[in-house]
């Protein structure tokens, strides 16, 4: 193990935020009570409730090393499959410059 990772009480090694959009990725290097690394990749969402308050909805999937080659394999698959075949995006004269994608819902994805 590197010496600039250090484990701390909750078993983390290493955590990188990205911010993309309205949402924000965490990368979590973890360790478990036997030593055995593993990483989660949680997505966070701010989101408003009925009553106007903010919470922040999240969504965790759990990557455990004896997947890291399958799950990298598809990850690269699919991005090359986008990168090839996505139209192209012509920002409008209007736009802030960011992505559409972050004003995709997800959740209609699946319906």
């Amino acid at each position: 193990m590197s010496d600039e990772i250090e484990k701390n009480d909750r078993g983390d090694l290493f955590s990188k935020a990205v911010k993309a959009g309205k949402r924000t990725y965490f990368f979590d290097v973890k360790s478990t009570r036997g030593n055995d690394y593993y990483l989660t990749i949680t997505e966070s969402k701010k989101r408003f409730g009925t009553d106007g308050k903010f919470f922040y909805e999240k969504h965790k999937v759990f990557l455990y090393k004896e997947d890291f080659d399958k799950f990298t394999e598809a990850l690269n698959e699919s991005i090359e499959i986008i990168k090839a075949n996505a139209p192209a995006i012509v920002p409008s004269e209007h736009s802030d410059n960011s992505s559409s994608t972050n004003d995709i819902d997800f959740d209609d994805l699946g319906k």
